[in-house]
């Protein structure tokens, strides 16, 4: 279905300044047979694309929030005007086929802001963001904590913040007194960065027919084989779950643990390299760059 993926890729990159396609790959003979990766930016943040068929579909509990800050178009004459528009404009071509989690509208935390499940099932929050506090970044990966997770979000940044060497905790707003069903003091909004990634983080005790799955991953990019080992001890809690450099955290979290000189070797090998890598990292559940680089070799 390499149409679909390359479509949804197209899609994306429409939607925002500052995106493109930035590859495509096929990893060919896998047990899925063969499969399509694209890579690509939106407004700057990253994002790798994978054909995995039926088994995972996206859900609510990783979303993006799109911040549509003035400051970000602050060339323009009439910046917030200009952002509003941008937002308004987005919304309707996400909202085309989509599914509206919550109304593009006016709330006590924004003056413009929706929730929305666009065409192919991936969430995105769409918010005007104001001028005050320091900038965030345009897109960010926002979790939400549900079912056995609701209320573990606060520490599950303690926890991210101690695994990640350069990282470091944001704001934090909690749930008040009757805000029903939530609790208390727990998360209604935080962020925090890891290696220079913002991400956002809340709890939700409402009802939910979902949590977090590998439809999202999360991707490190590793210098070493050190550095792999490192994340892999300090992040798999599910051994059933660990496959070719995918693992799952305590929280069920999805993470991709990979050498970025196997992404050199993707970019640059020819279809007889590539698939041997591929053969190669195929068994594997924790990778091995040394496997993978003999067998980019062919030795």
């Amino acid at each position: 279905m390499i149409r679909k993926l390359k479509e949804a890729a197209a899609f994306y990159t429409s939607l925002f300044p500052n995106s493109r396609v930035t590859s495509t790959t096929t990893l060919e003979n896998t047990p899925s047979g063969d499969t399509d990766v694209v890579t690509f930016e939106l407004w700057g943040q990253k994002f790798m694309a994978i054909n995995a068929g039926p088994l995972f579909k996206f859900n609510p509990s990783i979303s993006f929030m799109v911040n549509f800050d003035p400051l970000l178009f602050g060339s323009s004459a009439a910046p917030e005007k200009d952002a509003r528009e941008k937002l308004d404009e987005a919304w309707n071509k996400l909202a085309d086929g989509g599914n509206v989690l919550m109304p593009i509208d006016k709330y006590p935390f924004s003056e413009r802001y929706g929730w929305i499940q666009d065409k192919y099932g991936l969430s995105w929050q769409l918010i005007l963001t104001g001028s005050e506090g320091e900038p965030r970044p345009a897109i960010i990966p926002s979790l939400m904590f549900v079912g056995d997770n609701c209320g573990k979000a606060e520490e599950a940044i303690s926890f991210y913040v101690s695994v990640f060497k350069n990282s470091q905790s944001g704001s934090i707003f909690r749930y008040g007194e009757g805000q029903q069903p939530d609790k208390e003091g727990t998360v209604m909004y935080a962020d925090f960065k890891i290696e220079n990634t913002w991400f956002v983080a809340m709890d939700s005790a409402q009802e939910h027919q979902f949590d977090f799955n590998e439809a999202i991953s999360l991707l490190v990019n590793c210098e070493d084989q050190e550095e792999i080992d490192y994340y892999w001890k300090k992040l798999s809690s599910v051994p059933e779950a660990e496959q070719c450099g995918w693992l799952k955290d305590k929280y069920g979290l999805s993470w991709q643990i990979s050498p970025t000189a196997m992404e050199q070797m993707m970019d640059e090998g020819n279809r007889e390299q590539i698939n041997r890598i591929t053969q190669a990292f195929l068994p594997m559940k924790k990778l091995d760059i040394a496997t993978l680089q003999e067998a980019y070799e062919g030795k």
